[in-house]
C-alpha cells in the first residue's frame, strides 16, 4: 500500500489526530482525501473534499460510502472519551462509547470493505490506544470500548485478508489533542502519530506502537496482571 496516489477517507478530520491525517496524506501525495466530520463546516484544510459523517449513525455511514466509491485507504480515527466508569457510570454514556469505537468502526468497515475490494484491496487504519490493553479507574468505558475495537481489528483483518486488504492497528498513550487536554504527562505530537501510522501502512505492518508506553503496556499482557494493577488495587 502506497500513500502517494491513494484515495483516502479520514473520520473525525476536523481536529486532533484526524486533522493531521488529512493534512499529511495530502503532503505525502494522496490524490484525494475525503475529510469527514459530523460538522464538515469545521474542517479548514485546503485541498480536501469534505463530507458529513457521523459514525454512530448507520445511515450517515451508508451515504458516505455511496459518495466515496474511489477510496482505497480508510482511516478510522473518530472517537470520544466520556471519562465514565462501568459500575456506577451512566449506561447510556457507556453505550455511546461502544457505539462509537466498536459499532461505529465496524459500520465503517462493513460499508467500505466492498469499496476497497473493488479498488484493489487497499488498507484500513484503526486508531486504537494503549488502553486497548489496560483499564484506568475513571475512564473504564473508554478502555472497554477500545479493547473491543482491538479485537474487532484482529477479526476483520482475518476476514479481509481474502480480498488483500491490509488492516493496521495504531496504538499510543497520550497525544497532544483537545481530548486529553486535562491530563498531565508526556504527550506525543499528533503529526508524529500520523507519520508513524502511514509509515506502518506502507511497510505492511499489522500493528504500529507509536510510543514506549504502548510497547510497555502490551508487553505487560504476558505477565502476572498484579504487577501492573497491584499498586492501584492497594491505594
Amino acid at each position: 500500500m502506497k500513500v502517494s496516489g491513494s484515495v483516502a477517507l479520514v473520520t473525525g478530520a476536523n481536529r486532533g489526530i484526524g486533522r493531521q491525517f488529512a493534512r499529511l496524506l495530502l503532503e505525502r501525495g494522496a490524490s484525494k482525501v475525503y475529510a469527514t466530520a459530523r460538522n464538515p463546516e469545521s474542517i479548514d484544510i485546503p485541498g480536501v473534499q469534505t463530507l458529513r459523517l457521523d459514525i454512530a449513525d448507520p445511515a450517515s455511514i451508508e451515504e458516505a460510502a455511496s459518495v466515496a466509491t474511489d477510496v482505497d485507504l480508510l482511516i478510522n480515527n473518530a472517537g470520544i472519551s466520556t471519562h465514565t466508569n462501568l459500575v456506577t457510570g451512566d449506561l447510556e454514556t457507556i453505550r455511546l462509547e461502544m457505539d462509537t469505537h466498536f459499532y461505529g468502526t465496524l459500520g465503517m468497515i462493513r460499508a467500505f470493505a466492498p469499496v476497497l475490494a473493488t479498488n484493489g484491496g487497499g488498507a484500513i487504519v484503526n486508531m486504537l490506544s494503549a488502553t486497548s490493553w489496560f483499564s484506568h479507574d475513571g475512564d473504564n468505558a473508554y478502555a472497554a470500548a477500545k479493547a473491543a475495537a482491538w479485537s474487532l481489528t484482529n477479526g476483520v483483518r482475518l476476514e479481509l485478508g481474502k480480498q488483500k486488504t491490509l488492516v493496521t492497528g495504531v496504538f499510543l498513550g497520550l497525544a497532544d489533542t483537545d481530548m486529553v487536554a486535562d491530563f498531565e504527562g508526556p504527550k506525543v505530537d499528533p503529526a508524529d502519530v500520523v507519520r508513524a501510522a502511514l509509515d506502518g501502512v506502507e511497510a505492511g505492518k499489522l500493528e504500529v506502537l507509536v510510543d514506549e508506553w504502548s510497547a510497555h503496556v502490551k508487553a505487560s499482557l504476558a505477565r502476572d496482571p498484579f504487577e501492573f494493577y497491584g499498586p492501584s488495587l492497594s491505594s
